[in-house]
């Protein structure tokens, strides 16, 4: 019998991750905060622990970036980026568009992404030079030569730049705007033409590297907020803008309105 492949562990992982995820959602979920802004529950850390123990079972020499703790050797070749339970302010008070999130870096470059949303069952994942695909269907990010009658997902609007002035820029030029949903599901849905771009403020790697892969198999452009590709994709970066690379540069053309709040 062959070896699973790296895509074959990320499917299995992600079906684990949903079963967890949809077993435990209730309303009046117990959570606790790490710090003001940013709940973590029972199932956020059960997840994280499931993937630690079987990444370091199947790929010993692998290293593990996860949001509720690692096992990362910034020298290893490869390493795996997770965000376990995407969405958890969602989560944890009853409203179902949480996702399980997933990627591997070869040399700091993205060669695969998955994004789970186990309540529709919708599973985006993409490998390098292999196309983007949901639930084994292939996908396309949309034709959509310009923002007016588009949607622009948006998450952690005032971390690296105040992206409200951006909002309204934004909407002046047509769009319609999502927020306070889970960033890996706005941009997987950048990736199947239902948005033509998603815009994240922050900084953290596993809130940005699974969906860089997918957006840029299905045809479409990722960069940081000011128009530049990461050098790693495990080491923090400067926010990232995903589209169908159509409307990329009307969005960045926005957010150079959006002042700086930090620097990294």
């Amino acid at each position: 019998m062959s070896s699973p492949t790296h895509l074959d562990t990320a499917l299995d992982l992600a079906e684990q991750a949903g079963t967890l995820m949809l077993r435990n959602f209730a309303i009046q979920m117990r959570a606790e905060w790490k710090d003001e802004r940013s709940p973590v529950t029972e199932t956020d850390f059960a997840i994280n622990n499931l993937v630690l123990e079987q990444i370091k079972a199947r790929y010993p020499g692998h290293s593990i970036l996860a949001e509720e703790g690692s096992s990362h050797d910034p020298s290893h070749e490869y390493v795996w980026i997770c965000d376990p339970v995407d969405g958890t302010h969602n989560f944890s008070h009853g409203l179902p568009t949480a996702t399980f999130a997933l990627a591997l870096l070869r040399a700091g470059q993205p060669i695969l992404g998955l994004v789970h949303d186990p309540f529709e069952e919708r599973t985006f994942y993409a490998e390098k030079g292999k196309g983007a695909f949901l639930n084994g269907l292939p996908i396309r990010v949309s034709p959509a030569v310009s923002l007016t009658k588009t949607l622009v997902g948006l998450g952690k609007t005032r971390t690296l730049k105040n992206l409200f002035p951006v909002m309204d820029v934004l909407y002046q030029k047509g769009a319609s705007m999502v927020s306070g949903l889970s960033i890996h599901y706005v941009s997987a849905l950048v990736s199947c033409g239902e948005f033509s771009a998603s815009v994240f403020g922050g900084v953290s790697a596993h809130d940005m590297t699974p969906a860089k892969i997918i957006v840029e198999e299905a045809g479409g452009r990722v960069t940081d907020l000011y128009g530049a590709i990461p050098g790693r994709f495990d080491e923090p970066m400067r926010g990232q803008v995903c589209s169908n690379g159509l409307v990329h540069d009307e969005v960045l053309a926005a957010l150079a309105l959006g002042p700086d709040l930090k620097t990294i």
